[in-house]
């Protein structure tokens, strides 16, 4: 059985993609201008909703997604600040763009984060190239949106890269989240991966995490790397291309055993 499973990944992970396309899904809040990775094949495959840092659809992100995408996975990437942002606006990784997206951040209202999740999550399961298995991914603001994404019931796996704001309840508009409280709700296994040298997530707030998912009987995996917040983004004196690389096996692991 492990043989045939490590053949198979060895088969899909050669995939070439279909050329990026976008879609406009219609939302309580107006259309979400969402971006699609799709391998070029005509197998039914499985999701991921793969949701962004503040600064929206960015390089890093586009190569991230095609990255998930070429292992076989239809990969949608929503503006997560659709209602206050233009279709297509990315902010810069600079002074600049970290605040504008920090105050977007607190601008929007949870039941609009969750609201988006839902469509996005809808319109990849009912994709003519999905096979019906949902995941999600999400990476620095985005992690603590693929968590709540997760709490819905049709969603399989869910990988989060330095979720923040989890253990601060600070997410949305009246920052006082309720995502500590909320996570029974999570069906499908988790994989949460965390910098030790992370200022935004310390040790005591992994720990509250650990704590209330370990209390809510989750499912879940949890990696603690020597690595800063924004390890990931390859751009960037914080990127860290060994320990990125050393990762996303097992994101791999996660999807294909969860969600085929």
């Amino acid at each position: 059985m492990a043989g045939r499973f490590f053949l198979f990944l060895n088969q899909i992970a050669s995939m070439r993609l279909q050329p990026a396309e976008f879609v406009d899904i219609p939302t309580l809040r107006g259309l979400m201008r969402t971006h699609l990775f799709r391998p070029a094949t005509k197998m039914a495959v499985p999701s991921v909703a793969l949701f962004s840092e503040i600064y929206q659809m960015t390089g890093p992100i586009a190569r991230t997604a095609a990255a998930i995408a070429g292992h076989g996975f239809l990969v949608a990437v929503p503006e997560v600040y659709h209602e206050f942002a233009l279709p297509g606006e990315v902010f810069a990784y600079d002074t600049a763009g970290t605040e504008r997206g920090n105050q977007l951040k607190i601008a929007k209202e949870i039941a609009s984060y969750d609201s988006d999740a839902i469509a996005v999550l809808d319109f990849l399961q009912s994709h003519p190239q999905s096979n019906g298995k949902l995941a999600t991914l999400g990476i620095c603001l985005g992690g603590h949106l693929a968590f709540r994404a997760a709490m819905n019931t049709n969603v399989q796996a869910g990988v989060c890269f330095y979720a923040t704001d989890i253990h601060k309840r600070s997410l949305g508009k009246d920052l006082n989240d309720n995502t500590l409280d909320r996570m029974g709700e999570i069906k499908g296994e988790m994989m949460m991966v965390w910098g030790k040298q992370d200022p935004h997530i310390p040790l005591p707030g992994r720990r509250t995490i650990y704590d209330a998912m370990t209390a809510a009987n989750v499912n879940f995996s949890w990696h603690e790397v020597n690595g800063e917040h924004a390890f990931l983004r390859d751009e960037g004196h914080r990127y860290d291309s060994a320990l990125a690389s050393s990762l996303f096996p097992l994101v791999y692991e996660l999807f294909h055993r969860t969600l085929h």
